[in-house]
């Protein structure tokens, strides 16, 4: 097997057509975010996005988009801000993360959502959870009569919720779309505060990452785009979510809800509404994402396994992760306090590294975790 590197723009209409349709299988994508559309979208607002080509006797076999390497240090395309990662690959072909490092000359892979149908490299992982599907193919009202039979308690709960909601401000409605921006700008507001509450790194005060929110809030390509949804009661906006959608499937991305109203739930609220909704926006799954939030267990239809690791060969880069694990290990004998600050440290270096390539701004999110370290 060899591989080529290119520029996302050197790619040829046809390469795009077949990227697409390898990653969605017998025709049912697995994610928005393995669409060619995506990589396409972070390497307009980014110049270090490169797309390996894997190729066979001639024939191309597959494609992964990944930042050029940093440190030593290869990332996926848009990570950690991409929820689903990995090569899209010809059914039947094969290829492993070690591949990928010797074509870049890289000594680590680095991964937070790797997609990994054939089991992953399990010497490499960290940690192993499921993106939560929904499944709307039936319908919302099949979907809610199937989920009240299992949990009747948490939806008869969210249910007097929403009464109190409307009692107290008025109806409630939930709004796909948003022409005139303006839902998505609270929504930004909310969630810059959050971070700032938090002591979290502000993910939304990176230029690029605020370039490709807003491009893929104001277009579509071939069916892709970003969807914005927001709930109001009465005429107070309550909750907005902004996620990423493509033949069929729905991801939530961002979602933010108004703190003075988090008695209602208007974040599980709004998740109602955009499943009622699903089928006149012509989606059959919603994906919630990877994580062990406690809502998402009483939404579940299926979820689909992701890997959270790395994979290192010789080389500084391996060395220096090989160095910040041994911390890690070393600290767990210290008082409880004190024990997690490399873990938090490592956690944030890495987090900001892979959204910020300049020095300045990474050391800057550095004082702020160890001014805040219980939120790092």
């Amino acid at each position: 097997m060899s591989i080529t590197i290119k520029r996302f723009d050197e790619l040829s209409g046809a390469d795009k057509e077949q990227w697409n349709q390898w990653a969605a299988p017998n025709g049912h994508l697995i994610s928005p975010y393995l669409r060619a559309e995506f990589a396409g979208t972070i390497a307009r607002y980014r110049d270090d996005v490169r797309i390996a080509v894997l190729e066979q006797d001639g024939t191309t076999n597959g494609y992964f988009a990944y930042h050029t390497p940093q440190n030593g240090i290869l990332r996926p395309v848009g990570a950690p801000m991409s929820d689903y990662q990995g090569a899209v690959i010809r059914p039947g072909a094969r290829a492993h993360p070690t591949d990928f490092l010797k074509a870049t000359g890289s000594s680590a892979i680095v991964y937070d959502n790797w997609f990994c149908p054939l089991g992953g490299v399990k010497s490499a992982r960290r940690e192993r959870d499921g993106s939560v599907m929904v499944d709307l193919s039936a319908g919302a009202d099949a979907y809610f009569s199937a989920q009240r039979s299992q949990f009747k308690d948490h939806f008869k709960k969210t249910a007097r919720r929403l009464r109190a909601a409307e009692r107290d401000f008025g109806p409630a409605r939930v709004e796909i779309g948003d022409p005139c921006g303006s839902a998505f700008s609270q929504l930004v507001a909310w969630k810059r505060q959050q971070y700032r509450d938090t002591a979290k790194l502000d993910v939304m005060g990176i230029d690029w990452v605020m370039n490709v929110l807003d491009h893929l809030q104001q277009s579509s390509e071939n069916g892709f785009g970003g969807l914005t949804a927001a709930l109001w009661f009465g005429d107070r906006l309550a909750a907005v979510e902004f996620g990423i959608q493509a033949d069929g499937v729905y991801h939530s991305w961002f979602p933010a809800y108004d703190p003075e109203l988090a008695k209602y739930s208007p974040g599980l609220l709004l998740m109602h509404g955009i499943f009622e909704q699903a089928r006149d926006m012509g989606l059959d799954r919603v994906d919630l994402g990877r994580g062990g939030q406690h809502y998402k267990k009483y939404y579940a239809s299926y979820e689909v396994p992701l890997d959270q690791g790395r994979v290192l060969t010789s080389g500084f880069a391996a060395l220096a992760i090989y160095g910040w694990e041994t911390a890690e290990k070393a600290a767990q004998v210290m008082p409880e306090r004190v024990a997690d600050i490399p873990a938090r440290l490592r956690r944030r270096w890495a987090q900001v590294s892979a959204y910020e390539r300049r020095l300045g701004p990474r050391l800057a999110s550095m004082a702020l975790a160890m001014r805040q370290p219980q939120a790092a």
